[in-house]
């Protein structure tokens, strides 16, 4: 019997690989990186241009990476495109990195952020409750629930694409529509006063003093002119950048949707579209029923 080479089955549609993209993306951050954008901005109408900035970057780089999964429909993401255009050594080097540091600390980090809003829920998944303590070492039950929650996970995608992908449309689905609603929800308590006062100095950018190092007190805004604003908006985008990031994973399993050279390019730009709009009508949302300092130092 001839030796067959072993290949991906395509599985994934387009729907599918958009909510990849867009579970990738929406995760905490829109509820957090706001507040420190305005205290780097200071005003409505930059901290919006901030997250359209943002938008735009995201759009660019994912239709780019559309064009390189088109020449290289091929599993592996970025691992191929760096074998591809430099050498092998390049992407096995990304390979081994990405695997033993970048994307396990990732997980690792999803893992913690997921175990401490679910001690909210219930008190007892809480970091203070200590499990077992070996005195070099303490473990609590907020690591426990986040070294089950990584092996439940990685065991349904054990079990092939399919359950995975059921996992992953089932959340990315929930994600969406909490937001949804949410955004609605600002809508039936939107404040004419507040949305008016955000928006009267809008191209004003302030930084707070905490910002600047200045110790003023009580704490003020100051004015910023010239290249301080560059600076501020450049310091702001580094929230909204990371609330954007891990657009690119669909990539890494190329080799598992269906047209992949059609498919992937067009689920990358519907999933950073998707959550480029929802992100700014959150924002919008945001302005509309809280002034400028309560979205900055919101506890």
């Amino acid at each position: 019997m001839a030796d067959h080479p072993s290949k991906f089955k395509p599985t994934l549609g387009l729907i599918d690989a958009t909510m990849i993209v867009a579970g990738s993306m929406i995760g905490s951050g829109i509820f957090i990186v706001s507040a420190d954008m305005l205290k780097d901005v200071g005003s409505a109408g930059w901290l919006i241009f901030a997250w359209l900035l943002t938008g735009f970057l995201t759009l660019t780089a994912a239709i780019n990476y559309g064009e390189l999964s088109a020449m290289y429909p091929k599993a592996g993401g970025q691992y191929v495109y760096l074998k591809e255009a430099y050498n092998p050594l390049i992407g096995f080097l990304y390979g081994w990195s990405f695997f033993a540091v970048i994307q396990t600390g990732t997980i690792a980090a999803v893992g913690v952020a997921f175990s401490r809003y679910t001690a909210y829920l219930i008190p007892g998944l809480s970091e203070k409750n200590i499990i077992a303590d070996f005195g070099f070492i303490k473990i609590n039950a907020a690591q426990i629930c986040s070294i089950v929650v990584i092996i439940f996970l990685t065991y349904i995608n054990t079990r092939g694409i399919k359950s995975g992908k059921w996992i992953q449309n089932i959340f990315t689905g929930t994600k969406l529509l909490s937001l949804f609603g949410l955004i609605i929800a600002g809508l039936f308590v939107f404040n004419a006063g507040i949305w008016h006062a955000n928006w009267t100095n809008a191209w004003q950018m302030m930084q707070h003093s905490s910002r600047t190092g200045a110790s003023i007190n009580p704490p003020a805004w100051q004015t910023l002119t010239g290249f301080a604003i560059i600076g501020a908006l450049t310091s702001a985008l580094v929230g909204s950048i990371f609330s954007s990031d891990a657009w690119n994973n669909v990539t890494f399993i190329a080799g598992e949707i269906k047209n992949p050279k059609k498919n992937i390019g067009l689920s990358l730009f519907m999933g950073t579209l998707t959550v480029t709009i929802i992100y700014v009508l959150c924002n919008l949302m945001y302005l509309s029923v809280l002034s400028n300092s309560e979205i900055a130092f919101a506890p």
